[in-house]
């Protein structure tokens, strides 16, 4: 049992689905495993085990930003022995052909958050996915007729930038899009020695304004958690 999730530790899946939003937790548990069974509700931040074609799987909300996932990160790698970790979030596109709803296989997270800066004694280090995972979630795609967009994101630990065009640095060196958890999971993973890798969905565009609504982005990014989990029992 842990601080922040506050389960038996026979109650989560060696792999779980990570949306940022619980309530997307929720959705995916509902909607698309058999049985679920709902082993936290510690702080709203809701998790649920269940199976999905057969495979045991687990699904947890882990709040925005980098500080909280890797509090809920942390407790599942190191708690209760999850080996594999794939996030389902949304991220905003920096690039002109990456485009509202297109999926995203985050390859790689640059980041802005002073967390490695710490973490490392002020030396930089590349957060990196998995390749079996990424492997895997890029053929699943093609194989439904979906073209992944697979590169770098950026990490960012500000929401609401005091630079608004502070994205264009980034685009500039090629980053996909902005999301704000990556980084840290990846981190993680590789201390832990787990595997993990991020499925994103563009929920908006710096380069078009374009954006989808809160109640778009919790229910209706179906193909990013289908894709998810195909993945996770791959």
């Amino acid at each position: 049992m842990s601080i922040h999730i506050a389960a038996q530790p026979d109650d989560i899946a060696e792999t779980v689905l990570l949306p940022g939003d619980p309530l997307r937790a929720q959705f995916i548990a509902e909607h698309f495993l058999e049985n679920p069974k709902q082993y936290t509700a510690v702080r709203n931040m809701f998790g649920f085990t269940g199976t999905y074609r057969g495979k045991r799987i687990s699904v947890q909300g882990t709040g925005m930003g980098i500080p909280s996932i890797s509090i809920y990160v942390n407790e599942l790698f190191r708690n209760y022995g999850v080996k594999r970790a794939i996030r389902v979030g949304t991220a905003g596109s920096i690039q002109e052909h990456v485009q509202i709803r297109d999926l995203v296989l985050a390859l790689a997270a640059s980041t802005d958050s002073g967390a490695n800066k710490i973490r490392f004694k002020g030396r930089n280090f590349a957060p990196a996915c998995s390749f079996n995972l990424l492997r895997s979630a890029y053929d699943l795609a093609v194989a439904k007729g979906i073209e992944p967009k697979v590169g770098t994101v950026v990490s960012s630990d500000m929401f609401y930038s005091e630079n608004p065009d502070e994205w264009k640095l980034w685009a500039a060196f090629g980053c996909l899009a902005v999301e704000m958890e990556g980084a840290e999971l990846y981190t993680l993973a590789a201390k832990y020695k787990r595997e993990a890798l991020c499925v994103l969905t563009i929920s908006d565009s710096f380069v078009s304004a374009e954006s989808t609504t809160s109640d778009e982005r919790q229910r209706s990014f179906t193909t990013m958690m289908e894709i998810a989990l195909e993945t996770a029992i791959t």
